[in-house]
């Protein structure tokens, strides 16, 4: 990981959670904490952050523990990478007395997509008086059946559920919500069967896939391919970019490659970026959409050692747009609205939990938000952003 991206990181989870600790930062990024020590340092200098012992907070926060708002429990145990699995956050201006409800929040990941989800949730929670407990699992080791137990527990009156699997949530882990009695909202993710009542707020990442696929066709690109991580997004994706093929007249014979791992363990295992570009280049491609950022930025560097210039020789549009814009070819990225995916979430959660017990629940509310386009120089053109 470049050091501009890793600061891009740890800025947005200082942002989510107000304060971060060195040995965690370390863990995650599977870097020394002499390392992180050094990108405190560089932040604190240029005002960024306020250094604190063990690690930073945000800059005019006082050092008061109550200040910095991130509580972990002295029973919590630690996931794979040495992270707590639960943490408390008390929205700003939200304190124990204001905070009369408690939202339960779950996410597979701090680090990656999710912490700007997570400030969209605060948002709200922070004008409705709410406390936000989280309660964090993991792509590579699934424990989201016992997270959901262990936040309804902890007193939460409401849930906010991003599960690690795929995007359809199994019917199992919705009985399983459905058995808390506690109302809920998915992140993310909907029910397998279409006919559910359950409320959800999802992206539309086949259309962001499209959008991506479209814009390259403008550009005059008739054999575009896709290089996927495997994630929750990926299946839809790659519909998106399937629909794409077949609409817009697009060559079948591009590459398609699934390149395995998940988010954020995304240094662990080869990939094969090379082989990937092998296949461009003996089909005569000449565009990519790639996801995630973290795979097109490695790409990009890949095609520059083999003397390749990006957009010149190769257009590349990532996915996700976490730290597309770091790239050393700012990246043309699909852009989730994930921060307003915690805000609608919030919203609908709270909304059905503040209901009047007279007047009944609210009507079961569906939300879908289209991602946008985000142009900047890796596709070989400039302009303001698609929608």
């Amino acid at each position: 990981m470049l050091v501009e991206q890793r600061h891009e990181l740890l800025l947005r989870e200082l942002r989510v959670n107000g304060a971060v600790r060195v040995a965690e930062l370390a863990a995650r990024f599977e870097v020394s904490a002499g390392t992180i020590r050094r990108d405190l340092a560089e932040l604190a200098e240029s005002g960024q952050l306020t250094k604190v012992r063990g690690g930073a907070i945000l800059p005019g926060a006082r050092t008061e523990p109550a200040d910095i708002r991130l509580e972990y429990g002295a029973e919590q145990g630690t996931n794979r990478s040495g992270q707590p699995d639960q943490l408390g956050a008390v929205a700003d201006g939200a304190d124990e007395g204001q905070a009369d409800r408690t939202i339960g929040l779950l996410v597979p990941s701090a680090t990656y997509y999710y912490p700007s989800v997570v400030a969209g949730v605060r948002t709200v929670a922070n004008r409705r008086h709410a406390r936000i407990v989280i309660g964090l699992t993991d792509y590579d080791r699934p424990r989201d059946i016992q997270q959901i137990d262990e936040l309804s527990a902890s007193g939460a009156s409401g849930l906010l559920i991003a599960s690690t699997g795929g995007h359809y949530l199994p019917q199992a882990t919705l009985d399983h919500l459905r058995a808390t009695g506690l109302p809920f909202v998915l992140l993310e993710r909907q029910p397998e069967d279409p006919y559910e009542h359950c409320e959800f707020v999802i992206s539309d990442h086949r259309m962001g896939a499209f959008t991506a696929m479209r814009r390259l066709r403008q550009l005059g690109h008739r054999s575009i391919a896709l290089y996927l991580n495997r994630t929750p997004t990926a299946p839809l994706i790659r519909e998106g970019y399937e629909h794409a093929v077949e609409s817009l007249g697009l060559d079948r014979r591009a590459p398609v490659l699934e390149g395995g791992g998940s988010l954020p363990s995304y240094q662990t295992g080869a990939k094969p970026y090379d082989p990937f570009i092998d296949q461009l280049l003996a089909t005569g491609t000449r565009a990519a959409l790639v996801h995630s950022d973290y795979d097109a930025i490695e790409l990009l560097q890949r095609l520059r050692a083999r003397g390749l210039h990006t957009p010149e020789d190769m257009a590349l549009i990532a996915y996700d747009d976490e730290i597309a814009s770091l790239a050393e070819v700012p990246l043309t990225a699909v852009t989730p609205a994930k921060h307003q995916l915690g805000v609608v979430a919030a919203q609908l959660l709270l909304d059905r939990m503040d209901a009047p017990a007279a007047a009944g629940p609210p009507a079961t509310r569906h939300v879908v938000l289209h991602p946008r386009l985000t142009i900047r120089d890796s596709c070989g053109t400039g302009g303001a952003d698609s929608p």
